[in-house]
């Protein structure tokens, strides 16, 4: 019987050694952009989201980083595009972190109040992050475990982007976007891609039943 190991090695293959220096670059972009994200989210909250454009407003970006599909996405590329699993792991926590300590730091500093509970609850969460990221990363390997792991992916961003237990309509726009973007970068060979979409919406429908919507 073979090893799990040798199992996930056959579903994707990581990639051949990467010089320490550049992975040590890749990390330090995912805590730098997680601190940026996590200060620019807190800013849209406290009412900058007025300064934006008029179309940026109807799009209700304000709200836009305060619902599930934007992290599942940034989550889903920085597992994807890491050289291994464990540097999937390694960078969604630093970038989960680092957006969480950005957004509290903005709200203790610049706006004088710190709401403990939920900081702690997205502290917890940005702990949990590297399980599913190191199981992400296997998402653009091959065989039926990748398409499953992908489907999964697309099928919570398609719960996010449109509700289809009712019907079909859409919830919000940029969580539309959002889901082609992951179905872009989870494109594969098609066979292996129609029958990921097609359990994308079956898991998608299973998701808006019994788990409550979050948007």
């Amino acid at each position: 019987m073979e090893s799990n190991e040798s199992f996930l090695i056959k579903i994707r293959k990581p990639e051949k050694r990467v010089p320490m220096h550049t992975q040590i670059m890749s990390s330090a972009l995912c805590a730098i952009a997680g601190i940026t994200i996590g200060v620019m989210q807190k800013w849209l909250d406290a009412g900058a989201v007025n300064e934006l454009p008029v179309i940026f407003q109807r799009l209700d970006i304000g709200n836009y980083f305060g619902r599930f599909a934007i992290w599942i996405l940034l989550g889903t590329m920085i597992s994807v595009y890491a050289s291994t699993p464990i540097r999937a792991a390694i960078n969604s926590f630093l970038f989960f972190i680092c957006m969480v300590a950005g957004y509290y730091l903005y709200c203790n500093y610049v706006l004088g109040f710190l709401p403990r509970t939920y900081m702690l609850v997205w502290v917890a969460l940005s702990f949990v992050s590297p399980l599913p990221a190191f199981i992400c990363w296997y998402a653009k390997g091959n065989g039926m475990a990748a398409v499953l792991i992908s489907a999964c992916i697309l099928g919570v961003l398609f719960s996010q982007a449109f509700l289809i237990t009712q019907g079909i309509y859409v919830t919000h726009l940029p969580e539309v976007i959002t889901w082609l973007i992951g179905v872009i970068i989870l494109v594969r060979k098609p066979k292996e891609f129609v029958m990921e979409l097609l359990l994308s919406v079956v898991i998608a429908f299973v998701y808006q039943l019994f788990v409550l919507y979050w948007g």
